[in-house]
């Protein structure tokens, strides 16, 4: 019995891990950033906040709500569910501030926010996912459920997700030891969503000085190409076939030789950059 039910919290674990990614990406480039990002700080397509926020609304589901009135019970549910959510979003936020010195999101220029962790707007906005998770969504989670019971074969693909998400775990937190140490010795908190983008933008800039120097005369463009081909292709093949979070780690590393050195150009340039990574809270 314990293992059924272990087995199905898994399983509910590895859904909404899936899907709430899903409506992240899609949240993101429609709403919020407009363009396309991999939220979260690991580099699969999955979120673990919200497996976890839908195996809490799938249990407060089954919490013995009483009240003679059917709307009421469900009214009661809505509530602790919206308020368990608020406080999964603020632990899981205040981990990563407090104990990893690394900001996921930023609710800081949102009224009535709480350490820039959790906002009155979201927390409406969770409190409305779990009434449509409870008054819509529930019944077909129960028969998502019921088929996996039946069908214990696709635990193997669970299994699958699992043992993936374990490696990817591990390697986001050995990057996290880098960033904890760098925001540190700087006094910051780093935004990791911003770090993504400097990496990326860095990238597509190297790509539009290697398309700048192609342009010029034949002469100058056997020159260049071994000037700036070697400049460009040094920092463009680094991260070949690497994670984003192997993209973070060797940045980061360019950053501190770059600062150390003192260099001027390219040096500036990342520092400015990473002057836009600080986040609101500073390291006490």
């Amino acid at each position: 019995m314990v293992g059924q039910i272990l087995l199905e919290l898994c399983f509910l674990f590895f859904v909404g891990s899936c899907l709430g990614w899903c409506a992240e990406v899609l949240f993101r480039r429609f709403f919020s950033a407009k363009k396309w990002i991999n939220p979260g700080f690991l580099t699969g397509p999955y979120l673990p906040l919200y497996g976890f926020g839908l195996t809490f609304m799938y249990a407060v589901s089954f919490i013995p709500v009483d009240t003679g009135s059917v709307w009421a019970d469900k009214l009661i549910l809505i509530i602790i569910a919206g308020v368990l959510l608020t406080l999964l979003e603020y632990i899981a936020g205040l981990i990563f501030i407090k104990g990893m010195k690394i900001k996921l999101w930023d609710y800081s220029k949102q009224p009535g926010n709480i350490q820039g962790i959790i906002c009155p707007l979201f927390s409406l906005i969770w409190t409305a996912a779990a009434a449509i998770y409870i008054l819509f969504i529930h019944g077909y989670i129960i028969s998502w459920v019921a088929w996996f019971v039946n069908h214990l074969g696709f635990a193997f693909f669970v299994g699958l997700f699992f043992g993936v998400f374990i490696v990817d775990l591990a390697h986001s937190l050995n990057l996290s030891v880098k960033i904890r140490k760098f925001a540190k010795e700087n006094h910051i908190i780093v935004s990791f969503e911003k770090l993504k983008e400097s990496v990326k933008d860095s990238i597509e800039r190297g790509k539009e000085r290697a398309a700048e120097n192609l342009q010029k005369g034949r002469k100058m463009l056997d020159e260049r190409r071994e000037r700036s081909g070697r400049r460009h292709a040094s920092f463009l093949f680094a991260f070949k076939g690497k994670s984003v979070q192997d993209m973070l780690a060797d940045y980061l590393e360019r950053f501190k030789k770059s600062k150390g050195r003192g260099e001027s150009g390219a040096g500036d340039k990342d520092t400015e950059q990473f002057g836009d990574l600080r986040g609101d809270d500073k390291d006490e």
